[in-house]
């Protein structure tokens, strides 16, 4: 039996292989988090061009610094997306800063504000996308489709209390979040944060 904090072999292995400059790993870490370093960067930043940029950015990170992660502190999925976060309210900060700077309305308060509001929102995305599927699929159902949980339950064919079950757990996870840590972080009382 594996020891219970030994990290996924795939995120090990990656790491591994990223550290021997191979490329073919970079390629395969692009395929599996792009949309996830993406979907996040433009989440923050508000912007396509500056989420691809970031998304680049990130990758190049990964690329030039394999190391940086250790996989004993959690998945690479979150070790990835924490980074995402941090570097895209750097620069938030810094293009929302330029901009007081240069005269535009505002004041650090309002920055610091929106820069809360893309993190939560970021943090939230992420933790949908990371939900298994069929809390995901509840939650999809319920607020997206307005599904009620009788109806949820008859589109998932599970029983109704299996129903709020799942819906109620998702909005528990959806709950973390406000957590300020990023949108990588465990929810409160999860030990071996990335």
């Amino acid at each position: 039996m594996a020891k219970k904090d030994a990290p996924p072999r795939w995120d090990s292995g990656m790491q591994q292989r990223l550290a021997r400059g191979e490329a073919a790993a970079l390629g395969e870490l692009y395929d599996r988090f792009a949309s996830l370093v993406h979907g996040l960067a433009h989440r923050v930043l508000g912007d396509e061009p500056a989420a691809d940029a970031l998304t680049r950015e990130v990758f190049a990170h990964v690329w030039q610094h394999p190391d940086a992660y250790d996989p004993r502190q959690g998945p690479l999925r979150t070790w990835v997306a924490t980074l995402t976060h941090r570097l895209a309210v750097r620069r938030l900060r810094a293009t929302e800063a330029a901009a007081l700077t240069d005269g535009g309305a505002g004041s650090p308060e309002e920055l610091e504000r929106k820069v809360r509001r893309a993190s939560v929102a970021a943090r939230a995305d992420f933790i949908v996308h990371s939900l298994p599927a069929p809390l995901r699929a509840a939650l999809e159902l319920a607020y997206f489709q307005r599904r009620d949980y009788r109806q949820t339950a008859a589109d998932l064919g599970v029983t109704e209390e299996e129903a709020r079950r799942r819906l109620r757990l998702g909005l528990q996870l959806l709950a973390t979040a406000h957590d300020t840590a990023g949108p990588g972080a465990p929810p409160p009382g999860h030990k071996g944060a990335a």
